[in-house]
């Protein structure tokens, strides 16, 4: 892959870990304050505790595509970015356009979905 398209790339990873950052920051000072607040009414209660399980499996969501932007930076980093982690065919530009962390191209992506594709093997 040319150098201006994985600066490209890794610009757009960086900006998007940023804002996952912030994301995951905000949730947990909403959950901490959340914990401090001393409602006595059952329904404000049961709302806090909803909205707080709401907000950790968005943050666990976060959390997980962070770790995706991580991994694609260092593929950018040891020049792998752009191939796919299983069979290392190129990924479609469209892909990484809509993904920029995306780990597999389509075949396999879908493969993994479905439960089929087996990555210990490799």
């Amino acid at each position: 892959m040319e150098k201006a398209k994985l600066e490209y790339y890794k610009a757009k990873l960086l900006e998007r870990r940023t804002v996952l950052t912030g994301m995951v920051e905000r949730t947990e000072n909403y959950g901490r304050e959340a914990d401090t607040e001393l409602t006595q009414d059952p329904a404000d209660k049961a709302s806090n505790a909803y909205t707080k399980e709401l907000l950790f499996s968005q943050s666990t969501n976060d959390r997980f595509i962070l770790n995706l932007i991580a991994e694609a930076l260092e593929r950018i980093e040891d020049g792998t970015y752009g191939l796919c982690v299983y069979c290392n065919r190129e990924i479609q530009p469209k892909r990484l356009e809509a993904v920029p962390w995306a780990r597999h191209c389509i075949t396999c992506q879908d493969l993994q979905e479905r439960g089929l594709l087996d990555e210990e093997e490799q």
